[in-house]
């Protein structure tokens, strides 16, 4: 029997902003290292990956580059997917600080995770401080949980290799639903089970996923290093990329924050008086 829909997405929320919270006082001891293009990198190897195209949320540009001891890691996963007769798609990788920051406040972040707190609380509009909770836990806040800005982190999906049509993972990208956490009993047999099998394939590379977005995989980085439970600090951090060689500049500091609850008060308030 599946879980009460409203108690499960309640309960969810609160882990994943829990597991955010936990990542605060985990070490970061920055490698320095730069950013590679997984693209480029891809069609060296003659290695069949997808990056989409097209702006992120109609904002900014992608930036298909993470790491670089990460993109060989990528490549093995992507080939261990085509021997399933599946094709990797990149949907999003390094995002700039600035990039999470205005991604974080836009009207279609704040507007989907409003409908979806409107829909926990019955139809009744939520405090800021409640719409603010729950978006922190699908959009980092502060620059410690930012691991697509700490260049470690990439959101997936899977094609068919056969005809181009998306593998079914039991939702779309980026929806925030009661499918999107990574365990989802309401995602479906068939969608769990190729999410088991997504996850397995990354693990062998040492990639492991965010728990609550069934999209998201990341490598030494807080996250990563929590999950992992060996008690090393973070390898990689936020950082600003300084050039087309992939040179970065680690940020100074980790825990101011990217947005605040001060930052979404307009768009919020703009949207309830629609």
């Amino acid at each position: 029997m599946l879980p009460d829909e409203r108690t499960y997405w309640a309960e969810q929320m609160e882990a994943a902003y829990a597991f955010m919270q936990r990542m605060l006082d985990w070490p970061v001891a920055e490698c320095g290292e730069p950013l590679r293009c997984i693209r480029a990198a891809a069609e060296a190897a003659g290695v069949e990956v997808a990056c989409e195209p097209g702006k992120k949320i109609g904002l900014f540009d992608r930036i298909f580059r993470v790491r670089a001891s990460l993109v060989d890691r990528l490549l093995a996963a992507a080939e261990a997917l085509l021997r399933r007769g599946w094709v990797l798609k990149i949907e999003d990788a390094y995002r700039t600080p600035a990039t999470q920051r205005q991604g974080a406040c836009s009207e279609f972040v704040v507007r989907t995770v409003l409908d979806n707190v409107r829909w926990e609380l019955g139809g009744a509009d939520p405090t800021p401080e409640l719409l603010f909770r729950r978006l922190a836990a699908w959009t980092a806040t502060m620059p410690k949980f930012a691991n697509h800005t700490s260049g470690s982190a990439v959101d997936v999906s899977v094609l068919n290799r056969r005809d181009g049509r998306a593998v079914n993972l039991g939702g779309r990208y980026p929806e925030l639903s009661l499918r999107t956490p990574m365990d989802s009993p309401f995602a479906g047999v068939e969608a769990l089970r190729n999410r088991r099998v997504l996850c397995e394939l990354f693990a062998e590379q040492g990639f492991l996923p965010y728990p609550y977005e069934f999209w998201h995989f990341s490598h030494g980085d807080a996250d990563h290093e929590m999950q992992a439970g060996q008690g090393r600090p973070a390898r990689f951090g936020p950082v600003e990329w300084t050039g087309a060689d992939g040179q970065v500049q680690p940020l100074p500091d980790l825990l101011t924050p990217l947005i605040t609850l001060d930052d979404i008060r307009e768009p919020l308030a703009r949207l309830l008086e629609q």
